[in-house]
C-alpha cells in the first residue's frame, strides 16, 4: 500500500502560480511512477502531468504543456507540480496518483490515488 497526501491548494488569480506537494508514505516511492489528475466540477477527471520512477521521463496533457512542471525528490518521498500562468479553467480538485512500474498516463493505470486539493483560479 501507499498512502499519498497532496498540499499546497488554494485561491490564486490569473496568471499566478501555486506549487502542489504530495508526500508518499508506505513503500518505496522510487519504485513508482507518479501522476498528477484534475476534476473539475461536473467534468470527468483528466490526466495533467506523470515523471516516471527516477524522474528521467514527465509527460504533460496539452492544454498544461509549458506552463505546468512535474518533478520529485525521491530521498524526500514527495512529488510537485509547478503551476505558473494559471487561468481560469485550471480551477479543479489536484489529485496526485502513484503506479508501481514504468510511467503511463491513463487514469485507469494508476493504483494508489489522495484525497486531492483544491486549487481555485479566479479571474
Amino acid at each position: 500500500q501507499v498512502q499519498l497526501v497532496e498540499s499546497g491548494g488554494g485561491l490564486v488569480q490569473a496568471g499566478g502560480s501555486l506549487r502542489l506537494s504530495c508526500a508518499a508514505s508506505g513503500r518505496t516511492f522510487s519504485n513508482y511512477a507518479m501522476g498528477w489528475f484534475r476534476q473539475a466540477p461536473g467534468k470527468e477527471r483528466e490526466f495533467v502531468a506523470a515523471i516516471s520512477c527516477h524522474g528521467g521521463n514527465t509527460y504533460y496533457a496539452d492544454s498544461v504543456k509549458g506552463r505546468f512542471a512535474i518533478s520529485r525528490d525521491n530521498a524526500k518521498n514527495t512529488v510537485y507540480l509547478q503551476m505558473n500562468s494559471l487561468k481560469p479553467e485550471d480551477t479543479a480538485v489536484y489529485y496526485c496518483a502513484a503506479r508501481d512500474g514504468v510511467l503511463r498516463v491513463g487514469l485507469e493505470e494508476f493504483d494508489y490515488w489522495g484525497q486531492g486539493t483544491q486549487v481555485t483560479v479566479s479571474s
